[in-house]
Protein backbone atom coordinates (compact mmCIF):
# COMPACT_ATOMS: atom_id res chain seq x y z
CA UNK A 1 0.00 0.00 0.00
CA UNK A 2 1.45 3.64 -0.68
CA UNK A 3 2.30 5.69 1.82
CA UNK A 4 0.20 8.77 2.71
CA UNK A 5 1.34 12.09 1.00
CA UNK A 6 2.14 14.46 4.02
CA UNK A 7 3.67 18.07 5.02
CA UNK A 8 5.33 18.87 8.32
CA UNK A 9 2.99 21.37 9.91
CA UNK A 10 5.92 24.41 9.60
CA UNK A 11 6.07 24.26 5.53
CA UNK A 12 2.01 24.29 5.74
CA UNK A 13 0.69 27.23 3.48
CA UNK A 14 -2.55 27.86 2.15
CA UNK A 15 -1.93 27.26 -1.16
CA UNK A 16 -0.32 23.59 -0.64
CA UNK A 17 -3.10 22.88 1.11
CA UNK A 18 -5.68 23.38 -0.96
CA UNK A 19 -4.00 21.87 -3.77
CA UNK A 20 -3.76 18.83 -2.46
CA UNK A 21 -7.01 18.39 -0.53
CA UNK A 22 -8.40 19.18 -4.06
CA UNK A 23 -6.37 16.78 -5.80
CA UNK A 24 -6.24 13.96 -3.32
CA UNK A 25 -8.96 14.51 -1.19
CA UNK A 26 -7.01 14.52 1.87
CA UNK A 27 -3.72 15.91 3.61
CA UNK A 28 -1.44 14.40 6.30
CA UNK A 29 0.13 16.93 8.39
CA UNK A 30 2.81 15.96 10.69
CA UNK A 31 3.64 17.37 14.00
CA UNK A 32 1.03 20.15 13.97
CA UNK A 33 -0.32 19.76 17.82
CA UNK A 34 1.74 19.74 20.70
CA UNK A 35 2.49 16.42 22.24
CA UNK A 36 1.33 17.47 26.18
CA UNK A 37 -1.94 18.87 24.43
CA UNK A 38 -2.85 15.65 23.09
CA UNK A 39 -1.21 13.38 25.27
CA UNK A 40 -3.61 15.52 27.98
CA UNK A 41 -6.70 14.45 26.55
CA UNK A 42 -5.35 10.41 26.56
CA UNK A 43 -4.59 10.32 29.79
CA UNK A 44 -8.50 11.89 30.70
CA UNK A 45 -9.60 8.73 28.43
CA UNK A 46 -7.41 6.34 30.03
CA UNK A 47 -8.74 7.23 33.44
CA UNK A 48 -12.12 6.74 32.28
CA UNK A 49 -11.88 3.28 30.36
CA UNK A 50 -9.39 1.90 33.25
CA UNK A 51 -12.16 2.67 35.71
CA UNK A 52 -14.48 0.63 33.44
CA UNK A 53 -12.58 -2.11 33.86
CA UNK A 54 -11.40 -1.95 29.47
CA UNK A 55 -7.81 -2.36 30.58
CA UNK A 56 -5.81 -5.41 31.59
CA UNK A 57 -4.69 -5.36 35.57
CA UNK A 58 -1.07 -5.16 36.08
CA UNK A 59 -0.56 -3.03 33.57
CA UNK A 60 0.12 1.11 33.36
CA UNK A 61 -2.91 2.79 31.90
CA UNK A 62 -0.55 4.10 29.54
CA UNK A 63 0.32 1.20 28.15
CA UNK A 64 -3.36 1.10 27.20
CA UNK A 65 -2.96 -3.13 27.16
CA UNK A 66 -6.90 -4.21 26.74
CA UNK A 67 -8.51 -6.73 28.74
CA UNK A 68 -10.09 -8.79 25.71
CA UNK A 69 -13.24 -9.83 28.16
CA UNK A 70 -14.39 -6.26 28.01
CA UNK A 71 -14.68 -5.85 24.66
CA UNK A 72 -17.33 -3.35 23.64
CA UNK A 73 -18.17 -0.98 20.56
CA UNK A 74 -20.99 1.68 19.59
CA UNK A 75 -23.72 -0.70 19.60
CA UNK A 76 -23.07 -1.73 23.03
CA UNK A 77 -24.94 -0.72 25.92
CA UNK A 78 -21.68 -1.04 28.13
CA UNK A 79 -19.45 1.13 25.64
CA UNK A 80 -22.48 3.90 25.64
CA UNK A 81 -22.17 4.29 29.67
CA UNK A 82 -17.91 4.90 29.22
CA UNK A 83 -18.39 6.88 26.09
CA UNK A 84 -20.74 9.44 27.50
CA UNK A 85 -18.15 10.28 30.16
CA UNK A 86 -15.61 10.78 27.69
CA UNK A 87 -17.91 13.30 25.72
CA UNK A 88 -18.69 14.87 28.98
CA UNK A 89 -14.90 15.59 29.40
CA UNK A 90 -14.27 19.70 28.66
CA UNK A 91 -10.47 18.52 26.89
CA UNK A 92 -12.39 16.67 24.31
CA UNK A 93 -14.20 19.37 23.20
CA UNK A 94 -11.74 21.65 23.27
CA UNK A 95 -9.06 20.05 20.91
CA UNK A 96 -11.33 20.54 17.87
CA UNK A 97 -10.33 24.14 19.06
CA UNK A 98 -7.26 24.09 19.24
CA UNK A 99 -5.46 27.24 17.82
CA UNK A 100 -3.26 25.44 15.79
CA UNK A 101 -5.97 23.60 14.46
CA UNK A 102 -8.33 26.27 13.74
CA UNK A 103 -5.35 28.25 12.33
CA UNK A 104 -4.82 25.24 9.53
CA UNK A 105 -8.64 24.80 8.88
CA UNK A 106 -9.24 28.48 7.86
CA UNK A 107 -6.75 28.33 5.63
CA UNK A 108 -8.48 25.29 3.86
CA UNK A 109 -12.10 27.11 4.79
CA UNK A 110 -11.34 30.60 5.56
CA UNK A 111 -12.95 32.84 8.01
CA UNK A 112 -16.30 31.21 8.44
CA UNK A 113 -15.42 28.43 9.92
CA UNK A 114 -17.72 25.96 12.05
CA UNK A 115 -16.42 23.27 14.24
CA UNK A 116 -19.12 20.85 14.80
CA UNK A 117 -19.62 20.60 18.21
CA UNK A 118 -20.00 16.79 18.68
CA UNK A 119 -16.43 15.14 17.90
CA UNK A 120 -16.15 11.50 17.90
CA UNK A 121 -13.65 9.22 20.28
CA UNK A 122 -12.95 6.13 18.67
CA UNK A 123 -11.99 3.70 21.13
CA UNK A 124 -11.30 0.59 19.25
CA UNK A 125 -10.52 -3.11 20.93
CA UNK A 126 -7.78 -5.00 19.45
CA UNK A 127 -8.77 -8.48 17.36
CA UNK A 128 -12.34 -7.73 16.95
CA UNK A 129 -13.65 -7.96 13.25
CA UNK A 130 -17.07 -6.69 14.21
CA UNK A 131 -15.24 -2.76 15.55
CA UNK A 132 -13.39 -2.84 11.79
CA UNK A 133 -14.60 0.54 10.49
CA UNK A 134 -15.05 -0.50 7.08
CA UNK A 135 -15.28 1.48 3.81
CA UNK A 136 -17.53 5.11 4.01
CA UNK A 137 -17.59 8.59 3.52
CA UNK A 138 -18.64 10.90 6.49
CA UNK A 139 -21.18 13.10 3.87
CA UNK A 140 -23.03 9.98 4.34
CA UNK A 141 -23.96 10.49 8.14
CA UNK A 142 -22.91 14.05 8.30
CA UNK A 143 -25.13 15.58 5.36
CA UNK A 144 -25.23 19.33 4.99
CA UNK A 145 -23.08 20.59 2.24
CA UNK A 146 -20.48 18.47 0.90
CA UNK A 147 -17.74 21.25 1.55
CA UNK A 148 -16.88 19.56 4.38
CA UNK A 149 -13.36 18.20 6.55
CA UNK A 150 -12.72 15.75 8.91
CA UNK A 151 -9.89 16.09 10.96
CA UNK A 152 -8.82 12.32 12.58
CA UNK A 153 -6.10 12.68 15.60
CA UNK A 154 -5.02 9.98 17.09
CA UNK A 155 -4.18 10.57 20.72
CA UNK A 156 -0.73 8.24 20.83
CA UNK A 157 1.41 7.12 18.18
CA UNK A 158 -0.88 4.78 15.71
CA UNK A 159 1.35 1.99 13.58
CA UNK A 160 0.08 -0.19 11.18
CA UNK A 161 -0.96 -3.04 13.69
CA UNK A 162 -3.09 -0.31 15.77
CA UNK A 163 -5.26 0.23 12.47
CA UNK A 164 -4.76 3.82 11.95
CA UNK A 165 -6.82 5.25 8.52
CA UNK A 166 -6.46 4.20 5.28
CA UNK A 167 -7.21 6.60 2.39
CA UNK A 168 -8.96 6.05 -0.90
CA UNK A 169 -6.72 8.91 -3.14
CA UNK A 170 -8.93 11.07 -5.15
CA UNK A 171 -12.30 9.24 -4.73
CA UNK A 172 -14.12 12.72 -3.11
CA UNK A 173 -14.03 13.38 -7.07
CA UNK A 174 -16.41 10.50 -7.44
CA UNK A 175 -19.35 11.94 -5.25
CA UNK A 176 -21.50 10.33 -2.96
CA UNK A 177 -20.63 6.40 -3.82
CA UNK A 178 -23.02 3.34 -3.45
CA UNK A 179 -23.40 1.79 -0.13
CA UNK A 180 -25.37 -0.91 1.66
CA UNK A 181 -28.63 0.78 2.64
CA UNK A 182 -28.97 -1.03 6.12
CA UNK A 183 -25.09 0.38 6.94
CA UNK A 184 -23.80 2.93 5.06
CA UNK A 185 -21.03 1.25 3.78
CA UNK A 186 -19.61 0.57 0.68
CA UNK A 187 -19.16 -2.82 -0.57
CA UNK A 188 -15.62 -4.27 -0.50
CA UNK A 189 -14.09 -3.65 -4.00
CA UNK A 190 -16.64 -1.65 -5.42
CA UNK A 191 -15.13 2.24 -3.92
CA UNK A 192 -14.39 4.48 -6.43
CA UNK A 193 -10.67 6.49 -6.71
CA UNK A 194 -7.04 5.68 -7.20
CA UNK A 195 -5.06 3.90 -5.00
CA UNK A 196 -5.33 3.49 -1.32
CA UNK A 197 -3.00 4.81 1.23
CA UNK A 198 -2.16 4.62 4.67
CA UNK A 199 1.04 4.47 7.52
CA UNK A 200 1.88 4.88 10.67
CA UNK A 201 0.57 8.56 12.25
CA UNK A 202 1.72 10.14 15.76
CA UNK A 203 0.62 11.88 18.49
CA UNK A 204 0.00 15.62 17.21
CA UNK A 205 0.23 14.73 13.11
CA UNK A 206 -3.81 15.20 12.00
CA UNK A 207 -5.00 13.20 8.56
CA UNK A 208 -7.21 15.86 7.05
CA UNK A 209 -10.04 14.87 4.15
CA UNK A 210 -12.92 16.50 2.59
CA UNK A 211 -16.23 14.63 3.28
CA UNK A 212 -16.68 12.34 0.18
CA UNK A 213 -12.96 10.86 0.45
CA UNK A 214 -13.57 7.41 0.81
CA UNK A 215 -11.71 5.72 3.98
CA UNK A 216 -11.74 2.72 6.19
CA UNK A 217 -9.91 1.90 9.24
CA UNK A 218 -7.09 -1.00 9.37
CA UNK A 219 -7.59 -3.77 11.51
CA UNK A 220 -6.19 -3.28 15.50
CA UNK A 221 -4.10 -6.44 15.36
CA UNK A 222 -2.10 -5.02 18.72
CA UNK A 223 -2.86 -5.79 22.22
CA UNK A 224 -3.66 -1.80 23.02
CA UNK A 225 -6.54 0.25 22.73
CA UNK A 226 -6.43 2.56 20.13
CA UNK A 227 -8.01 5.58 20.88
CA UNK A 228 -8.51 8.97 18.26
CA UNK A 229 -10.90 11.53 17.48
CA UNK A 230 -13.00 12.90 14.37
CA UNK A 231 -13.43 16.48 14.24
CA UNK A 232 -15.68 18.08 12.04
CA UNK A 233 -14.94 21.80 10.01
CA UNK A 234 -17.15 23.82 7.15
CA UNK A 235 -17.97 27.05 6.71
CA UNK A 236 -20.52 28.27 8.46
CA UNK A 237 -22.25 30.00 5.86
CA UNK A 238 -22.84 26.55 3.49
CA UNK A 239 -25.85 24.66 4.79
CA UNK A 240 -24.94 22.63 7.77
CA UNK A 241 -27.18 19.28 9.11
CA UNK A 242 -29.21 20.27 12.35
CA UNK A 243 -29.19 17.12 13.94
CA UNK A 244 -25.27 17.83 14.24
CA UNK A 245 -26.06 20.31 16.40
CA UNK A 246 -28.26 18.41 19.27
CA UNK A 247 -28.95 14.72 20.30
CA UNK A 248 -31.38 13.48 17.50
CA UNK A 249 -30.79 9.84 19.01
CA UNK A 250 -33.19 8.40 21.78
CA UNK A 251 -30.90 8.09 24.47
CA UNK A 252 -30.88 10.89 27.31
CA UNK A 253 -27.80 12.78 26.29
CA UNK A 254 -28.08 16.50 26.00
CA UNK A 255 -25.90 19.58 26.00
CA UNK A 256 -26.65 20.34 29.65
CA UNK A 257 -25.60 16.78 31.12
CA UNK A 258 -22.12 17.62 28.59
CA UNK A 259 -21.79 20.74 30.11
CA UNK A 260 -21.97 19.68 34.16
CA UNK A 261 -18.57 19.40 35.01
CA UNK A 262 -16.70 22.22 33.07
CA UNK A 263 -15.32 25.02 34.19
CA UNK A 264 -14.86 27.37 31.89
CA UNK A 265 -18.63 28.96 30.11
CA UNK A 266 -16.04 29.37 26.62
CA UNK A 267 -16.90 26.61 24.32
CA UNK A 268 -20.42 26.22 25.34
CA UNK A 269 -23.11 26.82 22.59
CA UNK A 270 -20.72 28.37 20.80
CA UNK A 271 -22.67 28.13 17.42
CA UNK A 272 -26.03 29.77 18.73
CA UNK A 273 -24.11 32.86 17.48
CA UNK A 274 -23.67 32.62 13.98
CA UNK A 275 -25.79 33.01 11.20
CA UNK A 276 -26.26 29.47 10.31
CA UNK A 277 -27.74 27.90 6.75
CA UNK A 278 -30.12 24.71 8.62
CA UNK A 279 -30.74 22.69 5.99
CA UNK A 280 -33.38 21.07 6.70
CA UNK A 281 -34.33 24.36 8.43
CA UNK A 282 -36.98 24.98 11.18
CA UNK A 283 -39.90 25.27 8.76
CA UNK A 284 -39.05 22.00 6.98
CA UNK A 285 -38.38 19.97 10.48
CA UNK A 286 -41.98 20.86 11.50
CA UNK A 287 -43.57 18.93 8.24
CA UNK A 288 -40.76 16.11 8.62
CA UNK A 289 -41.90 15.75 12.02
CA UNK A 290 -45.29 15.13 10.07
CA UNK A 291 -44.95 13.78 7.12
CA UNK A 292 -41.94 11.82 7.09
CA UNK A 293 -41.95 8.19 5.76
CA UNK A 294 -41.68 5.56 9.37
CA UNK A 295 -42.89 6.77 12.76
CA UNK A 296 -39.60 6.49 13.95
CA UNK A 297 -38.22 9.33 11.69
CA UNK A 298 -41.26 11.45 11.83
CA UNK A 299 -40.38 11.15 15.83
CA UNK A 300 -36.79 11.93 14.86
CA UNK A 301 -37.46 14.93 13.61
CA UNK A 302 -39.44 16.22 16.06
CA UNK A 303 -36.58 15.61 18.82
CA UNK A 304 -34.30 17.88 16.46
CA UNK A 305 -36.93 20.59 16.45
CA UNK A 306 -37.51 20.63 19.67
CA UNK A 307 -33.73 20.81 20.79
CA UNK A 308 -33.55 23.54 18.04
CA UNK A 309 -36.22 25.68 19.35
CA UNK A 310 -34.52 25.29 23.05
CA UNK A 311 -31.70 26.39 21.71
CA UNK A 312 -31.99 28.78 19.26
CA UNK A 313 -36.22 30.12 19.71
CA UNK A 314 -37.58 31.93 17.26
Amino acid sequence: MKPFREIYAPDLQSRSLKKEIASQGYLLVRGLLPFEDVNQLLNEILLIVGVAGWLMPGYGFVERAADNGAICGESDSSFNLVYQQVFGLESFHALAHHPALRQVMKLLIGSRLLIHPKPIGRLIFPNCERLVIQAHQDHQSIAGDPESFTAWIPLHNCPLELGPLRILEGSHRFGLQKVDPETGIIPNGTARGGDWVSGQINAGDVLIFHSLTVHAAAPNVSKQLRISLDCRFQDYERAVDPANLVFAGSSNRSWEATYANWRSDDLKYFWKHMSLKLKPSKDELIQLAQTAASPKMQSRYARILSQLESQMPG
